[in-house]
């Protein structure tokens, strides 16, 4: 139960508009299953601890400073040309991201989506556009200072600074780790993730379905459901990933089982009375690039292309013929947070019509839930589009986190913010010739530094 209760952070409540609905719906009271069946480490970090060389997974965002030149190792112009060790100040074409191969070999990403490689007949090391045995390179750390370290390239050689403008791979590796030694670099963690792919990525293909069938079945059971009627909720959210529906075996590192699972929830649900919103949180390519939309390395490529919408479009469709015919089914959120803008309102609508008829083949009474765009965005840019669709609902995320808006404003401050700005913000969305609106995630959390229990509480209450 304590699991459960960690997760009960998440709430959602639908609030039906003015008028628009012929047949008013009772009010939905859900809690968010978050960290389920989709990872996300803040919910539960303990996933991650067996995880061999767990510092170094996919979209780690490392810089690396050489200890005789003084200064950061570059992709030149961002990547294209050359790397250099002449930055006395590291950015993004100082960054590089990891994807992991092992626990100890990665290959490096820069700043424009292009590798680290090694040009094997002039020993020098130039960027690649495509991934092979020579962008492949191994990660040593001091074992007495781990943010010292050695990068070995694929021709058994280590990395080395001869001058600002020339990084090769000719060092035998056998001067120690003091700074008089050009291939030592200080190591500078700059970002982390902890999502699906890191977690099963991380623990490879013999251990990860191992761990995530335990995770899965301990970490929400039946006794949840029985919980969260008792407490008078009658509906829960559940985040899935698009690698569901290729279940038993899906493509790698994702591996199956979770679809299992999500059908153990309709069985409870079913059996107590509780309604599913079966929720996409992660799309092909992610939506936003974020740990909790399956990214590998923060890229947001979803709908950038015909292809990743059509998979997506697949998915909905297996979801909605999946589950039609269950009395739990509630709705189906077609994509979970799209980020403006690198998902255009363009785009996105031509996926939510797709995915729209998707659910209708299928289902007639289900809500389709369609997701403001998060970032520079336009509130109301769906609601043409949603009013056009039947059981058509909106969701709108309402955090008192992740902006400076919030930072040191006292626990009255925040709850007037709330009464004030998020009043105001739904009073704006639901209007009398509008679609309904679901808040699909708020949080029982608070910007603000030894915030109290009561003070949480308070937030809460007031939300």
């Amino acid at each position: 139960m304590k699991l459960f209760l960690f997760s009960i952070i998440c709430f959602s409540i639908l609030c039906s508009s003015n008028g628009k609905s012929a047949r008013p719906i009772p009010p939905v009271r859900a809690v968010n299953l978050g960290g389920w069946l989709v990872t996300e480490g803040w919910i539960k970090p303990s996933l991650f601890d067996g995880i061999p060389n767990k510092d170094f997974l996919d979209g780690t965002s490392v810089q690396l400073k050489s200890v005789t030149v003084g200064k950061y190792l570059s992709a030149e112009n961002g990547g294209g040309t050359i790397i250099v060790a002449n930055r006395t100040t590291a950015s993004d074409w100082e960054t590089f991201t990891l994807w992991r191969i092992n626990e100890t070999t990665f290959n490096f990403r820069v700043f424009n989506k292009k590798f680290v490689g090694l040009d094997i007949v002039r020993k020098s090391i130039a960027i690649a556009n495509t991934l092979g045995v020579a962008e492949t390179f191994e990660i040593q750390r001091n074992p007495r200072d781990l943010n010292r370290v050695r990068i070995r390239a694929p021709n058994g050689f280590f990395l080395q600074v001869k001058t600002e403008e020339l990084v090769s791979a000719d060092y035998e590796g056998d001067g120690g780790w003091g700074n008089d030694n050009p291939s030592v670099f200080l190591l500078n963690i700059t970002g982390r993730m902890q999502g699906e792919y890191q977690v099963t990525n991380g623990y490879g293909p013999l251990v990860a379905p191992k761990v995530m069938k335990e995770h899965w079945n301990t970490f929400i059971v039946e006794k949840d459901f029985i919980f969260i009627k008792k407490v008078g909720l009658n509906a829960v959210r559940i985040p899935v990933g698009w690698w569901i529906a290729h279940d038993p075996s899906p493509p790698k590192p994702f591996v199956g089982g979770s679809l299992q699972a999500l059908d153990n929830a309709f069985s409870w649900a079913e059996k107590y009375g509780i309604k599913i919103i079966v929720d996409l949180h992660c799309a092909p390519g992610s939506q936003n690039g974020w740990e909790h939309s399956g990214s590998r390395d923060s890229s947001q490529e979803w709908g950038q292309t015909d292809d990743n919408i059509q998979q997506t479009v697949q998915v909905i469709d297996f979801l909605a013929a999946r589950y039609a015919k269950s009395p739990s089914l509630f709705a189906v959120a077609l994509i979970n947070e799209p980020l403006a803008p690198g998902v255009s309102v363009q785009n996105l609508t031509k996926y939510y019509k797709a995915g729209y008829d998707a659910v209708r083949k299928h289902s007639p009474t289900a809500y389709v839930v369609l997701a403001n765009r998060l970032g520079p965005s336009e509130p109301r840019e769906l609601f043409r589009l949603a009013n056009g669709m039947t059981r058509s609902v909106i969701d709108v995320h309402f955090y008192s986190l992740f902006s400076d808006i919030y930072k040191g404003l006292t626990v009255q401050q925040n709850i007037e913010y709330i009464y004030n700005n998020r009043t105001a913000h739904l009073r704006e969305l639901t209007t009398s010739s509008g679609p309904l609106i679901l808040v699909g995630e708020w949080v029982a959390e608070l910007l603000l530094k030894n915030a109290t229990k009561q003070d949480i509480q308070s937030s809460k209450y007031t939300q």
